[in-house]
């Protein structure tokens, strides 16, 4: 127990807290069991030992953080452990890569169960479905998501400013309002290509190639967390990254599915299971008509983020891909995003329409009153002409 507490020490000590993500006022801390998801890259570690400096330093032994990459749970449960720790006067246990130990769900209910003061927050995988595949948690774990950067968090890290977020509402009802809030302090569009880019995951901060890191990180998703947690066998990881290769260099569209199941050699079904693996571990967005989801034949696949275009090659991405892909991510946290097959705008929780469009493009254009029309190549909007790059505020 010594050791690890020595190893708690020494990382909360050296974890930089100035880079404070948004999620940590959004969690209700009071719950027994909190479970953060998300893919790698995004700074879930950091996470977990931020909470653990601002609530209780490195030195108090009430707060323990462990990570399940360590040999020594081989050959101990969590639950074991966290019963030490508990009779030692341990009252929160974050622990990190939980699903590495294969039965982690019933080692976390047996936590619960038993240790009634003991609180766990514990990271995990995007990939694991907290819920549908582990009943034993039902009711008793609460689960969110940590997201890559947004712009604005992006922007506050790149010039020091303190910008608040706003709610899709917010932005449609008082959009040039919170323009003129933010114009006097920044101009947008210096950074928005810069965020396209590399600005989405924290890894960009690191003194590295930072398509390397992404190269890196997206074989670790796959090679990992889909095969471990999907329990897919090794044999079949080549079918899933030559399938995920695929749906990239396609661009945005409509899969053929019948067309990948014969080049990837394999059923349609499991092309079918393959897409929802690659969508939970945020490495492609899905997109369905309104009402209906998987299994059924998507509308639109497109890469998660648009920073993971510039790592894939050799794709020749346009303009309008990248800033429908940032449009979509941006989206997704909150919101249901859907499109028609036949339509070229996107239809936002079942009723609002909106269509990505180039602002220098489009000057003479006629504007529907019934789509807001999100504009790139701007840094300002009227009445339903709304800037992208304002949507990078939605968290």
């Amino acid at each position: 127990m010594e050791v690890f507490f020595r190893t708690h020490s020494y990382m909360v000590e050296h974890t930089n807290t100035n880079l404070r993500r948004s999620l940590m006022d959004e969690i209700d801390w009071s719950d027994r069991l909190i479970g953060i998801k998300g893919t790698r890259g995004v700074g879930k570690t950091t996470f977990l030992l931020q909470y653990a400096k601002e609530n209780y330093g490195p030195y108090d032994r009430r707060c323990l953080y462990i990570n399940m990459n360590n040999f020594y749970f081989q050959g101990r449960g969590i639950a074991d452990f966290a019963g030490d720790f508990y009779r030692r006067g341990g009252r929160v246990l974050l622990i990190d890569q939980v699903y590495k130990q294969s039965d982690w769900s019933t080692e976390l209910r047996r936590c619960y169960d038993l240790y009634p003061e003991l609180q766990i927050v514990f990271a995990g995988s995007s990939v694991m479905r907290l819920k549908d595949e582990n009943p034993e948690l039902n009711g008793i774990v609460k689960s969110y998501n940590l997201r890559g950067f947004s712009f604005r968090e992006y922007l506050n890290i790149e010039t020091g400013n303190n910008f608040n977020s706003y709610t899709l509402d917010q932005i449609l009802r008082n959009h040039e309002h919170i323009v003129k809030e933010i114009l006097p302090k920044v101009s947008p569009s210096q950074y928005f290509t810069k965020y396209i880019e590399h600005g989405f995951y924290p890894l960009y901060r690191e003194h590295s190639d930072y398509q390397e890191n992404l190269l890196k990180s997206m074989n670790m998703t796959t090679e990992v967390d889909i095969l471990l947690i999907k329990q897919i066998e090794l044999k079949y990881l080549p079918k899933i990254k030559k399938l995920f290769y695929l749906l990239a260099v396609d661009g945005p569209k409509a899969p053929n599915i019948s067309q990948l199941a014969h080049e990837v050699e394999t059923s349609r079904a499991t092309v079918m299971n393959y897409i929802k693996y690659l969508a939970d571990a945020r490495l492609i967005n899905i997109i369905y008509p309104v009402g209906q989801e998987f299994p059924k034949k998507p509308t639109k696949v497109m890469l998660h983020n648009s920073n993971l275009l510039s790592a894939i090659y050799p794709i020749n991405v346009d303009l309008q891909t990248k800033m429908e892909t940032f449009f979509v991510n941006t989206m997704w946290k909150d919101h249901k995003v859907n499109q028609s097959p036949r339509d070229t705008y996107y239809i936002i929780d079942g009723n609002k329409r909106f269509r990505v469009c180039n602002a220098e493009a489009d000057r003479k254009a006629r504007y529907n009153s019934d789509i807001t029309y999100i504009r790139y190549n701007t840094e300002v909007g009227k009445d339903n002409l709304i800037p992208l790059w304002l949507l990078g505020f939605l968290y």
